[in-house]
């Protein structure tokens, strides 16, 4: 870890943490939501169109829809209020719910692909902007804790989303599930328009600022080409997104292998697991950057992404019962330290550019899963799970390692005690101004 100059002095008042706690639970419970939507929207699908393909191809529409909003959304998030984005990004899916759950039996399939095109657009451009936005809704020193968090809050809605999706759908049925989808997304908005929070810096857009497309594109790669480390740890994300696909989509395979007549079992267990460590390590990172006052650098990235592959390949390796939950925490605790230390470097991008970058971050995630994801269920015809999720995983640890060697050799032709570059500092945190 290396020191971070826009850190807070340990002890240094939480300027915007009153008021960004609240955001957290909103953005838990919008999260639960999503949770919750992708389990039972899948089963829903399954059962209006009968179809396997059909419910894999609605699946491919939401992602690949997020991966082309990725175009759009560094533009949108730094030329319009972030706050405005996230509340109709929020908004969208709960209305998409709605016209669900208002369609006629014959228009279902279309309805069911229209919610996968909302939630991709609507989910990536939340969460472009919410990321964008952490360092002006807290303040730059108190993005790790900010990250720390949000990543909570989300792990929390995962476990709970998943371990209820069977019960709401079995007990209360699809209808009374989409409503339930919608109410926590209309939450989410309302807590959003409450909070008096500022998302982006004061002051209109500069001069020339693109909007979208491909124009918001070109910005986002020229400014990581500017600074290659950035560009290096987003490629090394989208490796990392490909071998989460084939865990997400392995996990299932393996359980049932293990135990054709509970599959569920160990992937409750995996996930369960996988969340504490989540959260715990959360916890361990917020303390440290409190009482260094320091910042995860990239090193600290890059040996946390190598350690969460290794978790999770020998997860697979059909370890005791001791070592499967060893393996399972480790994977959840480099997950959610690489996920920190990840936003938290991008954050120190200024505001203007910030957006720009977490576009092209979100582009590329998306590809990554998607393509892993598609990839993954074909290679599952004819290998193994280990075998499937060591090659995906084993590149990421690869490219982890080169990157590792890359950052050795900077610091080695920079000569010893070369100080880091300065971070700017955003404005201490205040009500919302409009663009």
């Amino acid at each position: 870890m290396s020191a971070d100059p826009g850190a807070a002095a340990p002890g240094a008042p939480a300027a915007g943490m009153r008021w960004f706690r609240f955001l957290v639970a909103g953005n838990a419970v919008s999260s639960y939501g999503s949770y919750l939507n992708m389990v039972a929207l899948n089963l829903f699908a399954l059962q209006v169109t009968g179809s396997a393909l059909q419910t894999g191809l609605i699946m491919a529409a939401r992602l690949a829809v997020g991966f082309c909003t990725g175009f759009v959304s560094g533009g949108v998030v730094s030329r319009h209020s972030r706050k405005i984005v996230m509340m109709a990004g929020d908004s969208s899916q709960a209305l998409a719910l709605i016209a669900l759950l208002c369609a006629p039996g014959g228009s279902r399939t279309v309805a069911l692909y229209t919610v996968a095109v909302v939630a991709g657009a609507g989910g990536t451009l939340s969460q472009v902007a919410l990321r964008s936005a952490v360092p002006e809704m807290v303040g730059a020193g108190l993005r790790v804790r900010a990250n720390a968090l949000l990543a909570t809050g989300r792990a929390f809605a995962m476990v709970l989303g998943f371990a209820s999706a069977g019960v709401v759908v079995s007990a209360l049925g699809y209808r009374a599930a989409f409503v339930l989808d919608a109410v926590t997304f209309a939450l989410s908005v309302a807590t959003m328009a409450w909070l008096p929070i500022r998302t982006r810096r004061a002051g209109p857009p500069p001069p020339g600022a693109p909007g979208a497309g491909l124009a918001a594109l070109r910005k986002g790669l020229g400014v990581l080409r500017l600074t290659p480390v950035l560009l290096a740890m987003i490629a090394i994300r989208a490796v990392d997104g490909f071998g989460s696909a084939s865990h997400n989509v392995g996990l299932p395979v393996y359980s049932t292998a293990l135990d054709a007549g509970h599959p569920a079992a160990f992937v409750s267990r995996f996930w369960a697991t996988w969340a504490i460590g989540n959260i715990v390590v959360q916890r361990l990172v917020v303390r440290w950057a409190a009482r260094t006052g320091r910042g995860i650098g990239e090193a600290a990235f890059a040996l946390g992404t190598c350690a969460m592959s290794a978790g999770f390949i020998l997860v697979f390796t059909g370890p005791p019962l001791v070592l499967g939950v060893a393996f399972a925490l480790l994977a959840g605790m480099a997950d959610g330290f690489t996920e920190n230390a990840y936003l938290s470097r991008l954050q120190t991008v200024p505001d203007d550019d910030r957006g720009y970058v977490f576009g092209c971050s979100s582009m590329a995630e998306n590809l990554g899963f998607g393509s892993g994801t598609v990839l993954t269920a074909l290679l599952l015809e004819h290998h193994t799970p280990l075998s499937v999720v060591a090659v995906s995983h084993g590149t990421a640890i690869g490219c982890g390692a080169v990157f590792l060697a890359a950052l050795a050799l900077r610091r080695l032709r920079a000569g010893p005690g070369t100080p880091e570059p300065a971070v700017p500092e955003p404005a201490a945190p205040m009500k919302e101004v409009s663009s």
